[in-house]
Order: C-alpha cells, then sequence, then structure tokens
C-alpha cells in the first residue's frame, strides 16, 4: 500500500490529469456525439459546440485539482483562464481543421476521427496547461 501511496504522490500530476482529460473528453464527447449522429450537425459546429463545453469543465477541474492552483482570486484567475482559453483555442483550432476537412469536406467517419484527433489534443493540451498555464512562479 506504501508504494501504491508513493507512486500516486509522486505521479500526481500526470495521474489526475489523464482522468481529467479522460472527464473533459467525455464531457466532449457528451455533446458533440448527439449533435453529430442524433440532430446532424455537421462535424466542425459539433466540435465548436463541443469545445466551449469541455474547455470550461476543464479549467474548473484542471486548475485546483490537477496543478493545484488554489488561488481564485482576480488577479490569478483571469490570467490563468486567459493563457488556458488561449491555449486550447490552440489545440481547439487544430482539432476543428482536421474535423472539417476529413469529416465535413472528405466525408469520413465522424466518429472515429473525433477519437484519434482526441489523443493529439490530450497531449497539447497537457503540454500547454503544464508549461503556459498553471506553471509554478519562480
Amino acid at each position: 500500500m506504501k508504494k501504491i501511496r508513493a507512486f500516486v504522490h509522486k505521479y500526481w500530476e500526470i495521474l489526475s490529469y489523464l482522468f481529467f482529460g479522460g472527464m473533459t473528453t467525455l464531457v466532449n464527447y457528451c455533446v458533440y456525439l448527439p449533435l453529430y449522429n442524433l440532430c446532424h450537425v455537421s462535424g466542425t459546429v459539433s466540435n465548436i459546440a463541443a469545445w466551449i463545453v469541455s474547455v470550461a469543465f476543464a479549467f474548473l477541474t484542471n486548475k485546483p485539482l490537477v496543478f493545484r492552483s488554489h488561488d481564485w482570486s482576480l488577479p490569478t484567475v483571469l490570467p490563468e483562464l486567459g493563457k488556458f482559453v488561449g491555449c486550447r483555442l490552440g489545440s481547439g483550432a487544430m482539432e476543428t481543421a482536421i474535423i472539417f476537412v476529413t469529416v465535413d469536406l472528405l466525408r469520413w467517419n465522424g466518429n472515429w476521427v473525433k477519437l484519434v484527433v482526441s489523443v493529439l489534443v490530450v497531449i497539447a493540451n497537457y503540454v500547454a496547461s503544464k508549461w503556459l498555464v498553471f506553471r509554478e512562479k519562480q
């Protein structure tokens, strides 16, 4: 049990990011899949709607639970939120562009493309959050 605790303590950030990244992806899919499959909204529009909801969820979980940033004062939150959304805009634009070309133009299966692109997005978002948004102050 001590080894497990030590492992979790040592790798908390990565393990918690994988968990909450998975939860964020689930939130994203809960918006994207019904819009795309049931409402027949384009892949691009479905992805943008899913992005908005999942970015809000990700910020509210990543800030305190993954990167242990507990200062919710406006002078701290506003710059973090700005950088967070800015970074997510980058990965969201990448994801939306890929979906636009592959799903909306080339007519590939939007469910499979979304799944593959999500892996790239999770990696890009972790790197951006770790090194640009919630980095420890020197």
